[in-house]
């Protein structure tokens, strides 16, 4: 079967140059499979009910399909259990990779396939100041004009510069964009700062001010008079051709370098201006050019949403999580970001990051036409489209505009890790558990973690602290604080090993189907080291898995590791070793200093037989102090408590 669609690239429509179905019943799919051609193309795998469950785009065809077909445990676990499900196989032939993308992401929109990459977008820009949101706010609707946003009147808020689309153009502020071929730059977030931007280019260029309408037929009339800026020398007086038409066109294309962000670069040219007419001994145009340069070093700034990058350029970012991706596109045109899409990526089996940027690329492209030339990424994707240059920027201000895409992205994933702890609690908890066992190699869940923590000062009231986590969340009512009792002095090592003892073999004792599999030490090698010879003796080595999670780095230590494992800090597995590890310190310097204070509040008066708490109170309240009660005479305190504690009391407080 061949079917032929003929439709224009480019177009959100889609290019298919040839289509071969092997559908025949009489041949195994692997049999299908080996007849698939050496060409670029989009691949459709089926299922026994003939649902599509997975599409996909590859530059051979014939050699990426074979990639599936191997021993399952060359797989991963999710793309084994695709493959078992696998009952026939189908391929288009198209004649480029960019066909193949456009292609590939249409069908996914068309069928959904369960083991597809799933998108879902919504809109946002990350700026740096409050300021610059409303000043991209004001240009997005005025690009897209919103349905629900015509209550704005954002155009009466911020304005942009005008050079007018005239034979002797004008520059001039306005808040209105009309469509006559005119050039805007902006908009601007302080009418100030762009007022004194238009005062400066009429006070540097002898540019025209007047609304007058003036053409090449209006100089040869002359019918125009001047006006006073041309007889204060501020208008070198176009309307009565005292400036030609290339020279006054000269002025206003400087002014527009300057306003794409060429304002470092037009104060070197005047400085070299400035020189060459001091070396010829032209100092009344080398003072002009001084004064240019001073005052564009003195006033000129760009806009805060303003790069110094004319042209444009398209950027993408990724932030890859297990199972999920997170990619952020933005277009940016002459120095000014104009578009911007978040996409969220659902992938069901693993992709290689590769993959997710080219079908994050092929989506982009099917929204919005064509990419720029110049495509800004941080790798490369694994499709080449014509007449587009994919960079990997290292440095300057293409680094920064990658950098702001990322934010943007990695702002997408705490958002959406955040609605969907409060939406859907219990599947965020399993996904973070899934993340904690995939990053530390558990072989099952970490539904039950416990950590442990010690606290003392100086040896002084030592005590520790077990807190646990079941499903990824404190459970209070299982936290444990426990006083050292076997360990003389500070010493964090035995401490650790006594109070790990003591937990487990009380839980193999009274709860033995209950035991964590993830135990968490706060502290190195030396607290994990003193951990685990409690778990050995207790014969728990093969049935826990236990960790050292260090402060300084917050390195993860493993048993018979010599290099510690570096999680992502904004990871939800780190997040919530640390979590479950500033808990147990919480809650055993809480104990510690409980224990503290009561010792601290102690006094002499307690140790002497006789002496009850409220005997000590009466003291304490008469005296004042334990001092003056050993400086009182004997008969003023048996006054208050009789004559023989009073003996006891003077005898046992001067013995002190």
């Amino acid at each position: 079967m061949r079917t032929r669609h003929e439709k224009e690239r480019g177009s959100e429509l889609i290019d298919i140059r040839e289509y071969m179905d092997i559908s025949e019943k009489n041949l195994t799919v692997r049999e299908k499979i080996a007849l698939f051609p050496h060409q670029p193309g989009v691949y459709r795998y089926y299922d026994s009910e003939g649902t599509v469950i997975y599409v996909g785009k590859a530059k051979n065809l014939h050699k990426r399909v074979a990639q599936y077909f191997v021993p399952p445990e060359r797989l991963t676990r999710k793309t084994a259990i695709m493959v078992s499900k696998i009952a026939d196989a189908q391929y288009s032939v198209v004649e480029t990779e960019a066909d193949a993308l456009l292609l590939e992401n249409n069908l996914i929109k068309q069928y959904k396939p369960k083991y597809n990459i799933l998108l879902n977008d919504f809109e946002y820009i990350i700026c740096d100041s409050e300021f610059e949101a409303l000043v991209l706010e004001c240009s997005l609707i005025k690009q897209n004009l919103p349905k629900y946003n015509i209550l704005l009147k954002d155009s009466k808020t911020y304005p942009w510069i005008c050079v007018s689309n005239d034979e002797f153009p004008k520059v001039f502020l306005t808040r209105r964009l009309v469509r006559d071929g005119s050039r805007y730059f902006g908009p601007y977030s302080s009418v100030m700062h762009a007022r004194t931007l238009v005062d400066l280019f009429h006070d540097i260029y002898p540019i025209r001010t007047c609304n007058n309408k003036i053409t090449s037929e209006t100089i040869l009339r002359g019918k125009t008079r001047p006006c006073l800026n041309f007889h204060i020398g501020r208008c070198r007086g176009c309307c009565c051709g005292g400036i030609s038409q290339k020279e006054y066109g000269d002025n206003i294309e400087e002014v527009v370098r300057l306003l794409r962000g060429g304002g470092r670069e037009m104060i070197a040219h005047y400085r070299e201006l400035m020189t060459e007419a001091a070396e010829r001994m032209d100092f009344e145009a080398a003072q002009e050019y001084k004064m240019k340069m001073q005052a564009l070093d003195k006033h000129y700034s760009k806009s805060l949403i303003q790069s110094t990058m004319p042209g444009s350029y398209d950027v993408f970012s990724l932030v890859i999580d297990p199972g999920e991706a997170f990619g952020n596109f933005m277009r940016v045109v002459d120095g000014a970001v104009v578009q911007s899409l978040n996409l969220g990526f659902k992938m069901n089996i693993e992709e290689e990051r590769e993959t997710v940027l080219g079908t994050f690329i092929g989506e982009i492209e099917a929204k919005f036409g064509r990419l720029s030339r110049e495509v800004i990424v941080p790798f490369l994707p694994d499709v080449e489209i014509e007449g587009v240059e994919f960079r990997i920027p290292v440095r300057g201000d293409k680094l920064a505009l990658l950098e702001l895409s990322a934010k943007n992205a990695k702002e997408m994933r705490f958002n959406a890790m955040k609605q969907r702890e409060h939406t859907d609690p219990d599947n965020f908890r399993m996904k973070v558990m899934e993340e904690l066992r995939d990053a530390l190699g558990m072989k099952e869940l970490p539904r039950h973690i416990e950590c442990f923590d010690n606290s003392n000062i100086q040896g002084t009231n030592p005590v520790a602290s077990c807190t646990v986590f079941r499903d990824a969340a404190p459970s209070k009512k299982d936290y444990r604080h426990f006083k050292i009792k076997t360990v003389v002095g500070a010493n964090d090592f035995a401490s650790m090993k006594e109070v790990v003892n003591r937990r487990y073999s009380r839980m193999l004792a009274e709860a033995p189907d209950d035991l964590p599999q993830l135990i968490v030490i706060d502290g190195g090698k030396g607290q994990l080291s003193s951990a685990y010879e409690a778990l050995y003796e207790l014969g728990l080595t093969d049935r826990l898995t236990v960790i050292g999670l260090a402060k300084r780095l917050e390195e993860v230590i493993r048993v018979g590791d010599p290099y510690p494992l570096f999680l992502d800090m904004n990871s939800q597995a780190s997040k919530v070793l640390r979590q479950i590890r500033d808990e147990a310190h919480r809650f055993g310097i809480t104990f510690h200093r409980s224990l503290r204070s009561k010792t601290q509040i102690e006094s002499a008066l307690s140790k002497i037989p006789g002496v009850g708490p409220k005997t000590e109170q009466r003291l304490i309240l008469h005296f004042g102090s334990v001092a003056r009660i050993a400086a009182a005479p004997e008969e003023d305190i048996a006054a208050l408590v009789g004559k023989s504690l009073a003996a006891k009391v003077k005898s046992s407080l001067n013995k002190e």
